[in-house]
């Protein structure tokens, strides 16, 4: 048991399994007095050491008990500030055991990028969480420190900004997370994107200074369980201006986070490799910036694409299914398992579902009940739309084989439909935009990229090698 003068947090969801003597039977009585709701927290100065009694009672399906902790675990990290408490000891009486969901909701929350401020906080904040549980497997804790320092990593891609962060310096992250990971990656330069007549990458980055860049990440395991491999694809647009479609007024702020896919995909296949799962996982990257300046693409322009369809460009501002679907296409050639791709992809799809899920597209040969499983278990949830094929006639051009918008009514899905012909796998389409980007905290999510598709890619591949293995 714990030396008694320690900070720490007791987590009960029934008052009468508080153990003695963590607390006096006057705080006890205090405690059953206030016939406490269904989640609440109990403060206790004992002048060397502080003490939190967490009491969460949370009932139903398991992933909204699971988000409650998290949640939970974020609210309470104020009070460990205000006594500038850098480590805690988490006690777990609970009988949903559910001690490991806190931690994660403080270890997320904890997060901050004060990296250019010229004047550091000398605040203390929280550096180590200790659980006490004997139900919860040493393995488990790797997976989840594992997971935490992914996000933080996807956290920073997208909180630089785009003088640091561009097309170039982006694969020179990869290639830190491909050194300290162990998992192979190829970067294909402006010459060899010409050569696989990649015309939407090229498209968009006619604007731009910097020349584009697409990333292969490859991470397979010698006792891989699939000989075919999963693939995600990230978007990779590193500043959207929107091209000569300008965006107005304060549409362009925070456009540095455009390549949320791009972070997350990367970050994923980060900690797949990191953790050993014995999964065959590839992850693509085509990045670029979209600018008005240069020779920059405009409305009108037909581009031909990687699969050779032509594409009628409408808008400039609709750049991110150009260079996934040259993406995409370029899976083709690994005869894939099943591709994910994950793009801040449409403002529609953020107005439709707003910050609390992800909108979500699948052809039919797709399974999607497993990324749904860890979509509810990581807590970003998916919404299905649907892929009905009367959306196709949207997207067709009097002058090319498909236009890069359809129009003002199911904007969110007419994108995927332009992706689907780029496809001939199983196929699921992820549009992050409504997550993406925080104005505000939201609990353990974080103002500005809170890392969105990291850990739901991780668990996914998680509950993939589950699955192998229960066979």
């Amino acid at each position: 048991m714990l030396h008694e003068q320690v900070n720490r947090i007791i987590l009960v969801d029934n008052i009468d399994h508080v153990p003695q003597p963590r607390l006096s039977d006057a705080e006890l009585q205090f405690i059953k007095s206030q016939n406490p709701s269904e989640s609440k927290i109990y403060a206790f100065n004992h002048f060397d050491h502080q003490i939190w009694l967490c009491y969460n009672s949370k009932k139903g399906e398991s992933h909204l008990v699971k988000e409650s902790f998290r949640k939970q675990g974020s609210a309470i990290l104020s009070q460990l500030q205000n006594f500038g408490i850098t480590e805690i000891y988490i006690e777990d009486y609970s009988t949903s055991a559910y001690s490991l969901y806190f931690a994660e909701g403080m270890a997320l929350g904890t997060y901050r990028f004060d990296k250019y401020k010229s004047k550091k906080s000398d605040e203390k904040y929280l550096s180590q969480i200790f659980i006490y549980n004997p139900k919860i497997s040493e393995r488990e804790i790797v997976l989840a420190n594992i997971s935490i320092e992914a996000t933080y990593w996807s956290r920073n891609l997208l909180n630089e900004p785009q003088s640091v962060i561009n097309a170039t310096t982006l694969t020179e992250e990869f290639q830190r997370m491909a050194e300290d990971a162990g998992f192979t990656i190829d970067v294909f330069n402006k010459r060899k994107i010409e050569s696989l007549k990649m015309g939407g990458l090229l498209a968009v980055n006619m604007g731009s200074l910097i020349p584009p860049s697409f990333s292969v990440m490859t991470y397979k395991p010698e006792n891989a369980i699939n000989a075919k491999p999963y693939i995600f694809v990230g978007k990779g647009v590193v500043f959207d201006t929107g091209g000569l479609n300008i965006k107005t007024g304060d549409f362009m702020t925070n456009m540095h986070m455009d390549m949320g896919g791009a972070a997350a995909v990367s970050t994923a296949l980060y900690a797949i490799a990191k953790a050993k799962l014995p999964v065959y996982v590839i992850a693509i990257v085509p990045a670029t910036d979209n600018r008005p300046g240069q020779n920059a693409y405009a409305p009108n322009d037909i581009i031909t694409l990687h699969n050779g369809k032509t594409v009628e460009i409408l808008n400039t501002d609709a750049e991110g299914r150009l260079i996934l679907a040259d993406a995409l296409s370029y899976a083709q050639s690994y005869a894939p398992e099943l591709v994910i791709d994950l793009a801040t992809l449409t403002g529609a799809a953020a107005r439709a579902i707003g910050k609390y899920g992800i909108v979500a597209m699948r052809n039919s040969q797709a399974d999607i009940s497993l990324l749904n499983q860890s979509s509810l278990n990581v807590y970003e949830r998916l919404a299905e739309f649907p892929m009905w094929e009367e959306y196709d006639e949207l997207i067709k051009s009097d002058f090319a084989d498909l236009k890069n918008i359809g129009g003002v009514e199911a904007g969110a899905i007419t994108a995927g439909k332009f992706l689907e012909h780029f496809v001939d796998y199983p196929w699921i389409h992820l549009d992050i935009a409504g997550p993406a980007m925080l104005t505000a905290n939201d609990s353990y999510r974080t103002k500005g990229g809170p890392g969105v598709g990291t850990r739901l890619l991780f668990d996914f591949i998680l509950n993939v090698a589950e699955k192998h293995s229960m066979i």
